[in-house]
């Protein structure tokens, strides 16, 4: 199992006070100290205004500052945990995509989902549609994104859906990666689970223990099952909670935790540390930790 790191960038309230210029020093800091360190990727969330409750402090967004961090990194992979499908067009995220693959040297990684925070999406004039709508609107932009990013330089992308359409799209250059992976977020296991075993390299389970986990693996393979893919090439991922205490402490009780995610077989698991903010300390005591229960870094 493998472990990323999501680099701080004001979300959750750990610029809260911050300058903006202050604040995206630390972000660059962070993943350049993650790239060091051997983690094998970083990440953003793609949100616009802070969680739990939208405050007047910094949330840098995702693509623009992802796009900076890929040019000054070097050897980690980077993705979003994950995109809102209903904040961009459908093709013109594939275009980004593919850009941003070649500004990183083949390190991107495209993580979407259906989106869930209403209060980002009144505020920002999109509405907010029902559960079902913003579902039907995730197959459609997969379906889109996968036509867009399909190998072959001159490939034209032909789709139309309800919620997104190309008609003879051109996708040029396309990603330096032959398959760039695609990551399907969420934990919805009829809907969201039957998108990734149709059009994802991987699933990202959003903040579930590995109790809960173990309990979800059998239904996340009969989705697979269902169209003829084989389980096992279904990646499953675990996003873990940021206010997780025994994420957020060094220590034994983070090394079973990591032990108990790679003993389910998750391919690898995905967290912020507020403390990262403040000191390189955290991301050091991560690494250890990491190492010790077992996980692969980097040399």
């Amino acid at each position: 199992m493998k472990i990323g790191v999501i680099v701080p960038q004001g979300w959750t309230g750990e610029y809260d006070g911050w300058e903006a210029e202050a604040a995206w020093k630390r972000s660059v800091a962070v993943a350049q100290q993650a790239d060091r360190l051997g983690f094998e990727s970083i990440w953003l969330y793609d949100h616009f205004q802070t969680v739990p409750r939208p405050t007047d402090e910094l949330t840098f967004e995702s693509f623009t500052a992802l796009s900076a961090l890929a040019a000054l990194t070097k050897r980690v992979r980077l993705g979003h945990v994950v995109i809102c499908t209903g904040y961009r067009n459908a093709a013109l995220v594939a275009k980004m995509a593919a850009t941003m693959d070649v500004i990183s040297g083949g390190r991107m990684e495209l993580g979407i989902g259906a989106g869930w925070k209403r209060d980002e999406w009144l505020a920002y004039g999109y509405g907010f549609p029902e559960t079902r709508e913003r579902l039907a609107a995730l197959r459609d932009g997969l379906e889109v994104i996968t036509a867009m990013l399909a190998p072959g330089r001159t490939t034209h992308a032909t789709y139309a859906g309800e919620h997104a359409m190309v008609a003879d799209a051109i996708n040029v250059p396309k990603p330096l990666q032959e398959h760039l992976p695609i990551m399907v977020g969420g934990n919805g296991p009829n809907v969201t689970w039957r998108l990734a075993a149709r059009f994802a390299d991987e699933l990202n389970i959003d903040g579930m223990s590995p109790d809960e986990l173990r309990d979800a693996l059998p239904t996340i393979r009969a989705r697979c099952d269902e169209i003829g893919r084989d389980p096992d090439s279904l990646r499953v991922s675990a996003h873990v909670w940021t206010g997780d205490p025994v994420w957020a402490t060094a220590g034994d009780g983070r090394r079973k935790l990591l032990a108990a995610y790679a003993e389910l077989g998750v391919s690898r698991v995905i967290g912020l540390l507020h403390a990262s903010t403040d000191g390189d300390k955290a991301l050091e005591q991560l690494a250890e930790d990491a190492r010790a229960a077992g996980l692969e870094l980097a040399d």
